[in-house]
């Protein structure tokens, strides 16, 4: 087989720096995907990525598709031939649609019968005749949310193209990309080879580029090479580069040629919280700022210039002039900010909606503080700080700085009312009710935060699901499936004893009467809609399971049981993930199920004790007298939650439940004899359950 390698590369406009990432590995999947619909075998897709190119190398590729052998099977032998031999109309239909003569057909015998059948070889196509569609078709795939059109041509795309290349080994393939004739011809950087250069065959694409046109076509590799750049920058200024990952994809997007510059500003910048500096630095400026090795931001910043100046001076100091008043922004937010005390912003949460049917942030705060209070109390920590800090929550979002920089809501709320003399632990939180903001952040450590986050989410789920907004498919515009995986976290990593469900229900008090309604817009009761949620949060946490490595039959067990407290929940997966590991496991799951199965068939849903009178075989008054000795042990294990031990107690009656099993008749003829064996075997059931169902580990 022949194969050659393909590149296809397209030349733009600047692409958006935050879609670049997305296009490129979209093109390349792309590609992937009409390659193999063709039956084209390649060996490697290489995808190159820059601001001003989208490019695919694939090596090897196969110079044509295999021929393919075709059989088609006609109608039967007996039925193609009259009694005269002549072919009957549908031998002759048949044929006549394979293009050919009955005499042309052929036979096939099988163990049903004899067939007429037409064998063919399908020569395959030239790659040649197909790359332009599969590329054309990967290039109307791209995530592009809106495209245009440049002069008056048809062609639509994210930024006008300027050139295509397509060469299969050293030929052009002759077509039109996007309003464009492809030819072999690549352009360089901007400034330092805007020149075309001529491309002899695929693989030369990024070394040509690179060694003289001045672009590192290779998107990974330009990143390392900015990280590189930027973190000895920031070593030789003595400091330390916070290198933010989107920061350095975006930044990766917006050079071809990267070159780190060090900058610095004026020191009297840093009397404004740090997190204001570095937020401008970042999305205003694409820097990267540089702190000391406590982690204090120091006045320098690195960016990364798109060419090799002969003066880099000139642009150390143009980047430093750009980034003053930057910083004089927010120096001026901070002062402006300070001169009232946040909860002079009370009133004006009044003016602000939080979501239409449920009212404005006013009166979310007014339900948060009645809910984090009572939380508070439960944790045995200030209900009277909670409600200030859920009070206070959502002040800063009135405030000049936050109202430049979203991103810093409850950062500069903690600092303003650290100004204000507010509590420290209500300070704190102002910031901690937002944790955790994404997937491994911290959680909040201060009681009062704790209190405050659980509140804050717990009322934004139980009234978007109240008025009938539940999440659905990819659809989440409140971020509702983050909360609630958010607060199952705080609750079970920090070990809180909290009932979720009693939760929602307090929750669901500090709302109108009115508000319960369906998807569909109808009223519905306060009641039902509660129970959605306490089902929502149990599919969160069976999420965070599955995520953690816990096999789904395991909290289907707990899940069973119905326990409403997270860390009471955690606690039992653990025991029983523990137990799984053990030798009796097995033998006990399956105990479990017969058990759940002999009294569902005999319809037994509550079993009394046992007569220890009635008792005839060995076997059973055996296990009465270990379930009665094990009961002892284990009631003060369940009572502080030590589920593990218990189970580990539990284990032991594998011996007993397998004898009791081998030489017991449960149903009996005799009524009271197979009522008490039942019973017997239905509080052996409830100690089991007393942690989990362990039938649902038999699946």
């Amino acid at each position: 087989m022949k194969t050659r390698d393909f590149l296809v590369e397209i030349g733009t406009e600047e692409l958006p720096p935050k879609a670049l990432k997305k296009l490129s590995q979209a093109f390349g999947a792309g590609i992937e995907a009409g390659l193999k619909k063709q039956e084209l075998a390649y060996e490697q897709v290489t995808l190159y990525a820059a601001p001003r190119r989208l490019a695919v190398l694939v090596s090897a590729l196969q110079e044509a598709q295999t021929d393919k052998d075709i059989e088609r099977r006609g109608p039967a032998v007996t039925a193609s031939f009259g009694e005269d031999g002549c072919a009957t109309p549908a031998a002759e239909g048949f044929a006549r649609s394979c293009g050919v003569a009955v005499e042309d057909l052929q036979t096939l015998k099988t163990e049903q019968g004899a067939w007429l059948v037409f064998r063919s070889t399908q020569q395959g196509q030239p790659a040649t005749a197909l790359l332009a569609e599969i590329v054309k078709s990967a290039l109307d795939q791209l995530p592009i949310p809106k495209r245009m059109r440049w002069g008056d041509l048809d062609a639509e795309f994210v930024r006008p193209v300027h050139w295509v290349v397509m060469l299969f080994g050293d030929e052009v393939v002759p077509c039109e990309i996007l309003s464009v004739i492809a030819g072999r011809e690549t352009r360089g950087h901007r400034f330092h080879h805007p020149q075309p250069m001529y491309l002899g065959e695929p693989q030369a694409y990024a070394p040509l580029l690179e060694t003289e046109g001045h672009v590192v076509a290779d998107f990974q590799a330009r990143r390392e090479a900015v990280r590189a750049q930027v973190l000895e920058a920031a070593s030789a200024l003595g400091g330390q580069a916070m290198v933010d990952e989107d920061l350095l994809d975006e930044v990766t997007a917006m050079v071809e040629w990267p070159v780190a510059v060090s900058g610095t500003f004026d020191k009297r910048f840093l009397d404004v919280p740090a997190e204001a500096l570095i937020s401008t630095m970042k999305s205003n400026q694409k820097y990267f700022p540089v702190v000391n090795k406590s982690g204090l931001l120091m006045p320098y910043f690195i960016t990364v210039s798109n060419i090799a100046s002969k003066d880099i001076a000139k642009v150390r100091e143009g980047n430093e002039r750009v980034i003053t008043p930057r910083l004089a922004d927010a120096d001026f937010f901070w002062n402006q900010d300070r001169k009232q005390k946040l909860d002079a912003h009370l009133e004006r949460l009044n003016t602000v909606v939080f979501q239409k049917k449920l009212g404005t942030l006013y009166e979310k705060s007014e339900r948060v503080a009645a809910l984090a209070g009572t939380i508070a109390t439960v944790l045995e920590g200030d209900p009277q700080h909670a409600e200030r800090a859920a009070w206070l929550s959502k002040c800063d979002l009135m405030t000049e700085m936050v109202g430049e920089f979203p991103n810093l809501q409850g950062i500069m709320g903690c600092y303003y009312a650290q100004h204000d003399n507010e509590p420290e632990d209500v300070a704190i939180a102002l910031d901690e009710q937002y944790l955790p903001r994404f997937a491994g952040d911290a959680l909040p450590e201060t009681t009062t935060g704790q209190s405050l986050a659980i509140a804050d989410k717990l009322d934004t789920i139980v009234g978007i699901f109240g008025i009938g907004e539940h999440p659905t498919g990819n659809k989440d515009p409140f971020a509702l499936r983050r909360a609630a995986l958010g607060l199952l976290r705080i609750v079970i990593e920090n070990q809180l004893s909290l009932d979720v469900k009693d939760l929602i229900h307090k929750a669901g008090e500090k709302f109108p009467a009115n508000i319960w309604q369906t998807p569909k817009g109808k009223p519905a009761k306060a009641s039902a809609v509660l129970s959605q949620v306490f089902d929502f949060m149990m599919d969160r946490l069976r999420a965070y399971y599955q995520d953690s490595g816990v096999a789904p039959e395991v909290f289907d067990a707990v899940l069973a049981v119905h326990p409403s407290q997270p860390y009471d929940f955690d606690r039992r997966v653990r025991a029983v993930t523990s137990f799984q590991q053990l030798p009796e496991a097995q033998s006990l799951a399956a105990a479990n199920k017969r058990i759940s199965n002999i009294l569902k068939q005999a319809k037994v849903t509550e079993a009394p004790m046992w007569d220890a009178e009635l008792f005839k075989e060995p076997a059973e008054e055996a296990l009465a007298e270990k379930m009665v000795a094990l009961g002892y042990k284990i009631t003060p294990l369940l009572e502080c939650l030590d589920y593990e031990a218990a189970m580990k107690a539990l284990a032991k009656l594998r011996e007993p439940v397998d004898q009791f099993f081998d030489q017991v008749m449960v149903m009996v003829d005799d009524e009271a004899l197979r009522h008490n064996r039942l019973c017997l075997l239905g509080q052996m059931r409830s100690m089991f359950l007393g942690i989990a169902d362990l039938s649902r580990l038999q699946g």
